[in-house]
């Protein structure tokens, strides 16, 4: 597979390596982005994010919480331009609410009926599509609920309420004070924006990242040139480090660096004197994943006066 330049560019963004290492990284790997990651952290060459960064598409996250339920989705558009139009944001405010009483699934909110123009969802925004002048898409959706205690939320870089840019879901289990869980929940989300875990705990992460994150170690390791005995202590104290910092629980909380997460939780279950269990998470950032086509700016506006 032919290198490219803009690989390369994505390669040095996420990995922060030197050009010519990152052009031998994407050869060695035919242009595979994560397998040549892992090769220039083998090699000692990048310090390696946990996840690859992605150039962001644009549009707003909404969430919607009503008691126990809560749902939040993500809308795309092709500039940030629409994300402050307030015809935009009724439609993602009016598809969020629509959304917490759906299955949670994009297929059904799309064919549900729109309270901004009576039709379908998928007509509305086919509508909104033409009379905006942009593309847009209901990207994602998820549901989070709980059976009893609170549903927090938490919406950054927001543009109106509960529309932003990065939205948190968190579900708190238990029977104790709501406000008191609401108060926590709320923070917990706001650490989860900031820190962006990619489980709940160990036992949640998918075997697959464990395994790719426990190969590149064992390589670290072995570089060191230390006996087999030593090098199996080394990776699994470092898989032990790398939990720490990719699954919430483990986390140091952000709020307050004394304590991890999972510690927070337990300070507030002896607080009020029942049991406090953070069930789940959802997290969404606007874009994130998502590959868009870089544009000079300044040369399509030349080539414009130029006619």
């Amino acid at each position: 597979m032919a290198v490219t330049a803009a690989m390369v560019k994505e390669l040095r963004q996420s990995t922060g390596a030197g050009m010519m290492d990152c052009k031998n990284a994407l050869q060695e790997n035919d242009g595979n982005i994560d397998a040549a990651i892992d090769w220039l952290r083998k090699k000692g060459l990048s310090k390696a994010a946990k996840k690859s960064s992605r150039v962001a598409a644009e549009g707003l996250v909404a969430v919607s919480v009503a008691g126990t339920d809560s749902a939040i989705i993500e809308m795309n558009s092709e500039t940030d331009f629409v994300g402050r139009n307030e015809q935009f944001q009724d439609l993602v405010r009016d598809v969020a609410s629509i959304a917490l009483k759906s299955d949670g699934t994009v297929a059904d909110i799309l064919a549900a009926n729109s309270s901004v123009s009576g039709k379908s969802v998928e007509a509305t925004i086919t509508d909104a599509v033409a009379t905006i002048g942009e593309n847009m898409t209901l990207r994602r959706a998820a549901k989070l609920s709980v059976s009893q205690g609170v549903v927090a939320s938490y919406v950054h870089n927001s543009v109106a309420p509960n529309l932003g840019k990065i939205g948190v879901l968190v579900g708190m289990e238990s029977s104790g004070d709501a406000e008191k869980l609401a108060a926590l929940g709320k923070q917990i989300a706001m650490h989860i924006a900031a820190s962006s875990p990619l489980a709940l705990g160990p036992d949640d992460l998918d075997p697959s990242v464990v395994e790719r994150e426990r190969n590149v170690l064992i390589e670290q390791a072995k570089a060191s040139g230390k006996p087999d005995g030593v090098v199996e202590k080394m990776v699994e104290g470092r898989i032990r480090k790398f939990y720490e910092e990719v699954t919430l629980l483990k986390q140091t909380f952000v709020i307050d660096p004394d304590v991890t997460v999972e510690g927070a939780l337990e300070r507030l279950a002896k607080e009020i004197g029942v049991d406090v269990k953070l069930s789940s998470f959802v997290l969404f950032k606007v874009g994130e994943g998502v590959e868009k086509e870089e544009s000079d700016f300044a040369a399509e506006v030349a080539a414009a006066v130029k006619g």
